[in-house]
């Protein structure tokens, strides 16, 4: 089927006609915890839809859609990779995203253009760490979501203890839609309460190449009455949260199969309950019914609200529907560098049509571009098409100006779209080039690596003369060091991670900013006075303008903003970036000839500065949410060598034979904890953390790290 869905492809391509309805369409993502089987459950998407005709496998390298030699090497996903497939006509969109919490960016910028979600949970780890940071990332784009309990046949695993804790640590209203047919060893499929149906697959081993592994027979007579049970809990928790399936329940009235399938639609679209299904991707079990939940449950485009946008002339709020007839608009949300064809830029259509060659215009950046080609990817493939349509992904080439989150549009009907969250860095590490013909390449090779992630950053420190690289975590900028030297040729010497720290107040103090200058002719002149105080947490550096009976004329006022935000590049103890400081201007004084842009930008600078050196200025280092899963009998040396860390224990729970701690670190302390742990545990614990916030470093360190700084 999918095999000839490819044909069928190919050719309405050519004649640039829609080969797939919108109602056919589904844009879907595939979000987890590192380890729960992401890859290796899209590999099985992708056989099974006859997309690929070999099963590929993580833990050999064979993995299509892990095709970086990094991923290979390491058996992660580093960067989401999408693919088309076809399903029981139907065209399904999949991003595979990334576990590790160091690219967490990419799991960011792709549910911000998807329509629907499969999140994949680890039947033995149940809700991990990062399972909850998806979770929140789908929950701020409103994704609707369906879930797949993954290894289902692992010692240790627990259908039902799993979907407990997506109540507890989710706050989820799952909804089992499956039930498993048998456990661990003896798992040989599932029970669909739907259908009330049993899939039983064959035991053989994990790569055997039967797309029709399964045969579909009446629930067994030892499980008919706790299937039966569990589906009448299907219905009662279905009716609580969809009106129309709780007045035939209240009314006693027949519920059939397709009542339940457009009840769970209806409840999904609308994020009120995730279906809840279960396998084991390994051995090839359950996927089948998986895809067909994909179909069932997920939103085409058309079931999701319409795209809004602001006019960038009237700045009023518009909508694009999802149709080819709508003006074209689109949201680029990912940047590749290509060996062979250079930058593509890949694109979410939300309306109209685009046509390979034609122009486009950046509403973003206020520019047209050319098309040079369009393509749709499969993984690192590329197959070159010529028109895409509404709902649709696919990446252009050509287009030199368009960077992650710009609004690509109709020139005569643009909009700007809202762009996208992207996370501070919170390490940093110096980098060279070795010798003088490696220099040109590393500047080029850190602007695409750039361009390519937006949570890795470029600085250069002109006090040290050093180039500054920040990222997410150890692994995000070894994966970067690394690729600058596989990729681009660049031999660089690095040195060792250094914390992202951060300076803020704790006291509100008035300050005034005056800059005069009379060196002969015109002078410059810029006063101003304002109040600068403590922030919200998160908030970044607040302006706000309360000047009244214009004391500052209007035109001066970006520039004293300007002069702030400048200043607070750099702060008043160590020169780390200043944050979470509110700024008002209060009041001011202008020279009728002298006044200018120049000076009130200064004006703004020196009285930040001010303020801030009589603020109680102090240092503060990000906190990492960290949890380490450990067997027990390790439990008291990992415990006591956290402490030493200055780690606040939050929580010690027990999962399956293994002790879960969770707790919040300072980030200073975590360097090669990796190390840590395999030799505190002989190799059996594993941990992960991600960025939580910044909080004041104590009294006696700060001193050690400014002495350090001013050394």
């Amino acid at each position: 089927m999918g095999t000839q869905g490819n044909i069928n492809e190919s050719i309405l391509d050519k004649k640039m006609t829609r080969a797939y309805s919108l109602d056919k369409t589904r844009n879907i993502g595939i979000v987890a915890h590192i380890d729960a089987g992401k890859t290796t459950t899209s590999e099985r998407i992708l056989f099974y839809t006859g997309r690929v005709y070999k099963i590929g496998q993580v833990d050999e390298g064979t993995a299509t859609m892990d095709w970086m030699i990094q991923e290979q090497e390491r058996g992660i996903t580093i960067t989401s990779a999408c693919t088309t497939c076809f399903w029981k006509n139907n065209r399904i969109n999949i991003i595979d995203t990334p576990g590790h919490v160091d690219f967490t960016v990419e799991v960011e910028r792709s549910l911000k253009v998807l329509d629907g979600a499969v999140v994949i949970f680890c039947a033995v780890g149940g809700v991990e760490s990062q399972s909850e940071t998806v979770w929140r990332q789908a929950d701020r784009y409103k994704v609707p979501r369906i879930a797949f309990i993954n290894k289902m046949d692992r010692v240790g695993s627990n259908f039902y203890g799993t979907i407990e804790q997506m109540r507890t640590r989710l706050g989820a209203v799952p909804i089992p839609i499956q039930m498993p047919l048998g456990s661990e060893e003896s798992f040989t499929g599932v029970i669909d309460l739907v259908e009330q149906k049993a899939y039983v697959y064959q035991r053989g081993e994990r790569d055997e190449k039967k797309l029709d592994n399964f045969v579909v027979e009446e629930i067994p007579d030892d499980l008919k009455g706790s299937a039966a049970k569990e589906r009448t809990h299907l219905v009662e928790k279905l009716s609580e949260v969809d009106d129309v399936l709780m007045d035939k329940y209240i009314h006693n009235q027949e519920i059939t199969t397709e009542d339940i399938k457009q009840g769970l639609r209806r409840a999904t679209l609308k994020n009120a309950c995730i279906p809840v299904l279960c396998g084991s991707s390994f051995r090839n079990v359950a996927v089948q019914p998986l895809l067909d939940a994909v179909i069932d449950y997920l939103p085409s485009p058309i079931d999701v609200p319409p795209i809004t946008g602001k006019n960038p002339n009237s700045g009023q709020e518009e909508i694009r529907k999802a149709s080819d007839d709508d003006y074209f608009c689109a949201l680029a949300f990912k940047i590749m560098a290509d060996p062979y064809v250079g930058k593509l830029t890949f694109f979410r259509v939300y309306s109209g049509v685009l046509k390979s060659g034609s122009y486009i215009y950046n509403s973003n950046k206020n520019l047209k571009e050319r098309v040079g080609k369009l393509v749709r990817m499969h993984a690192n493939k590329q197959e070159i098409i010529h028109e895409v349509y509404s709902g649709d992904i696919a990446a252009a080439v050509g287009l030199r100006q368009t960077k992650t989150g710009d609004t690509i549009c109709d020139e005569n009907n643009s909009l700007i779209l809202e762009s996208m969250h992207f996370p501070e860095p919170v390490i940093s590490l110096a980098i060279e080039p070795k010798t003088k013909a490696d220099q040109d390449r590393l500047g080029m090779s850190l602007a695409k690596l750039q361009e390519e992630d937006p949570s890795f950053r470029v600085t250069f420190n002109s006090e040290t003369n050093q180039t500054i690289i920040s990222g997410m975590g150890e692994l995000h900028l070894e994966i970067a060091v690394d690729r600058m030297l596989r990729e681009y040729k660049v031999d660089a010497v690095v040195g060792k991670p250094q914390v992202a720290y951060k300076e803020t107040i704790k006291a509100k103090v008035e300050s005034v900013g005056k800059f005069v200058q009379q060196t002969g002719g015109r002078g410059q002149y810029g006063h101003v006075e304002v109040v600068v105080e403590p922030g919200a947490r998160n908030s970044g550096i607040v302006f706000v303008n309360k000047i009244k009976g214009g004391h500052i004329p209007l035109e001066y006022i970006p520039a004293v903003k300007e002069g702030v935000e400048s200043a607070s590049k750099s702060g008043v103890i160590a020169g780390y970036p200043m944050t979470d400081i509110k700024v008002t201007l209060v009041d001011g004084s202008t020279h009728v000839v002298d006044s200018s842009e120049f000076a009130f930008k200064m004006a703004g600078s020196i009285a930040f500065t001010d303020g801030t050196k009589r603020g109680t200025p102090v240092l503060l280092e990000p906190i990492m949410d960290i949890e380490v899963v450990v067997p027990e009998e390790f439990m008291g040396d990992v415990i006591g060598d956290l402490n030493s860390k200055r780690t606040k224990i939050e929580s010690l729970k027990q999962r399956a034979n293994l002790k879960v701690i969770r707790g919040f670190v300072p980030l200073a302390e975590m360097f090669g904890y990796a190390t840590s742990i395999r030799s505190l545990t002989q190799g059996r614990g594993t941990y992960t953390m991600e960025p939580s916030f910044y909080e004041e470093v104590p009294k006696n360190i700060a001193e050690k790290i400014i002495g350090e700084v001013k050394v």
